[in-house]
């Protein structure tokens, strides 16, 4: 899909056209075979940065080709299942040209349609990084919703409430920080590449916005690698406390089964159908019994001094 998108300083709103005009937007989602070549030959882009475009594991990187600089990028999405996850986008920009080519739609895509952010196709480098603040930003909303959601788990260790669902949650949590990581950490170089303004003209406008989201985004990975070392410790406090609790079990289980283990040894002794010291006289039980309860004291106090039990 290709659509053409023109919006001057002057108009309240954004026009669609029926074929591009400098100054449009070249809006191009989900393209076909046919729709690339017709890209390349209409704007002589080089083909092999466009099927880079259509790789969904393409990383974050900057490249220019002549007059042309290929800006890609990488916007995070929540599926049909729920679950976030990112998807590469592709800015061209040139001298009198925007083209942005996703696999999907661009989040926030509907705040230029509907005028809810200000910007002109016509400011080409201007919308760029605007669309990249919309990108960044969903980045944090989504970091933040995890940082919450991690809190309430760390919050139920106290209690010993913690499940194997959640377990199974900071797995699914982890995977989504460490692919998050995996497209901000290029993404704060490639505005630091911006920033020397060899790729795409900055105007002293621009440089602030690009500073701003270079604030943002190594924000954005600090906050990933904070979420990820809390989930390490929330795993690490809980196996810890697991194996102390079993221990503790281990212990008290010793315990019962050595003071246990005694007196039987005793009866046992006077069970047997052999000639036994006072096995004849009528206080036999009486001196078995608090003789095996003897030892088995005398074995719990000698613990107890060594810290065994």
């Amino acid at each position: 899909m290709i659509k053409y998108y023109y919006k001057n300083l002057r108009s309240k709103q954004v026009s669609e056209l029926d074929e591009y005009h400098p100054g449009a937007w070249v809006y191009v989602q989900q393209p076909t075979e046919e729709e690339l070549a017709f890209l390349v030959k209409r704007f002589k882009l080089e083909p092999g940065h466009l099927e880079d475009a259509m790789d969904d594991d393409e990383m974050p990187r900057l490249e220019k080709e002549g007059d042309k600089s290929y800006i890609f990028m990488r916007y995070a999405y929540t599926t049909d299942d729920l679950e976030l996850t990112t998807a590469p986008l592709l800015f061209i920009v040139g001298s009198d040209l925007l083209i942005t080519v996703s696999l999907g739609e661009i989040p926030r895509m509907q705040r230029f349609l509907t005028s809810k952010v200000e910007f002109a196709t016509t400011q080409r480098t201007k919308l760029v990084l605007q669309v990249l603040y919309q990108i960044v930003d969903e980045y944090e909303i989504f970091i933040n919703n995890i940082s919450r959601q991690t809190k309430v788990i760390r919050s139920r260790l106290r209690g010993h409430e913690i499940g194997n669902q959640d377990f199974v949650d900071f797995v699914m949590i982890e995977d989504e920080l460490n692919e998050f990581l995996s497209a901000l950490q290029p993404t704060t170089a490639i505005l630091r590449r911006l920033l020397l303004g060899k790729h795409i003209q900055l105007y002293e406008e621009d440089q602030d916005l690009v500073e701003d989201l270079l604030l943002n985004n190594e924000q954005s990975i600090e906050s990933c690698n904070a979420n990820i070392k809390t989930i390490i410790n929330i795993r690490e406090a809980y196996s810890t406390i697991n194996s102390n609790n079993l221990n503790r079990s281990m212990k008290v289980l010793t315990a019962f089964t050595v003071l246990i283990t005694l007196p039987n040894v005793v009866f046992g002794m006077y069970g047997m159908n052999i000639p036994l010291p006072f096995q004849h006289e009528p206080w036999a039980y009486f001196f078995v019994l608090p003789l095996s309860l003897g030892l088995s004291w005398m074995v719990w106090i000698i613990a107890r001094k060594r810290r065994i039990f």
